[in-house]
């Protein structure tokens, strides 16, 4: 069964940090673009981060740039994202998804059940 199951959200002050964790299975993980997404209430699904198959490049929206950091392990077949200095906007259900063909965008073939983050004091 192909399947992406995140972990790692929670509760935490403005400021504070989080390590959000997804893993794969099902299918060639090491082979895929990989991104985290993020829905707050009331809005869409947008891209938060992409990590290239080899982990050799990233991206990041700018709202969260020099805040969060995505990483990989595909020998774990895991995919990571340390939260730092969270704010009350960082506050959304945080999905792992494939890169798909439109890397920096809400748009997937695969996600998984999503992890809420709430920053709040």
């Amino acid at each position: 069964e192909v399947r992406l199951v995140e972990s790692g959200g929670g509760l935490v002050q403005p400021g504070g940090s989080l390590r959000l964790s997804c893993v794969a299975s099902g299918f060639s993980f090491s082979s895929y673009t990989m991104k985290w997404l993020r829905q707050a209430p009331g809005k869409g699904l947008e891209w938060v981060s992409v990590i290239t198959s080899d982990g050799g490049s990233t991206y990041y929206k700018d709202s969260v740039k020099g805040r969060f950091t995505i990483s990989r392990d595909n020998a774990k077949n895991t995919l990571y994202l340390a939260l730092n200095s969270l704010k009350t906007e960082d506050t959304a259900m945080y999905y792992c998804a494939k890169g798909g063909p439109a890397w920096f965008s809400g748009s997937t073939d695969l996600k998984g059940q999503g992890t809420q983050v709430t920053v709040s004091s």
